[in-house]
């Protein structure tokens, strides 16, 4: 433990995690199970909300946007992906707050996009997939980052 001041005086405790790059620091803050299920979410979401890129525009859209072409069944399916995403959140043991705004997202989604026509395009902009791994990787202090460092160290480490 370091003593830190912050620029008002006041001194907090923060711990220093240091890794060196053949290991990131997420690697010894966190188990090997818990980073696969992060990296796992982590690749749901982006496939349920940012698979595709649509050509010459900065837009992404993910299988949830196709899903929700379907009227109340393809709505339905990708709630149903979501409910996994908090369900292994729950899992994982983040706090019922968290847990509440990550239904509030899913609901949003739910809602908005079950509006016709326009709920198809407030699934491209509205990401709740990604909004709620973001909320599961903040808890842990993981970033986007750290989980694809990770799987390349794993990678190289195999070979």
């Amino acid at each position: 433990m370091v003593m830190a001041s912050t620029p008002f005086g006041e001194h907090r405790k923060s711990e220093i995690r240091v890794g060196g790059p053949e290991q990131p620091k997420t690697e010894r803050s966190l188990g090997a199970d818990h980073l696969r299920r992060l990296r796992r979410l982590s690749y749901v979401a982006s496939l349920m909300d940012t698979a595709v890129g649509i050509p010459f525009t900065r837009w992404r859209i993910g299988a949830d946007s196709v899903l929700g072409l379907v009227p109340l069944a393809g709505d339905a399916a990708g709630t149903l992906v979501s409910l996994y995403l908090v369900n292994e959140a729950r899992r994982l043991g983040l706090p019922r707050e968290k847990l509440a705004r990550m239904l509030g997202n899913v609901g949003v989604d739910l809602i908005g996009g079950a509006v016709p026509v326009l709920g198809d395009l407030f699934d491209m902009y509205f990401k709740s997939n990604l909004r709620n791994v973001d909320l599961v990787l903040d808890h842990f202090a993981v970033s986007r980052d750290d989980l694809k460092r990770v799987r390349r160290a794993n990678r190289c480490a195999r070979r």
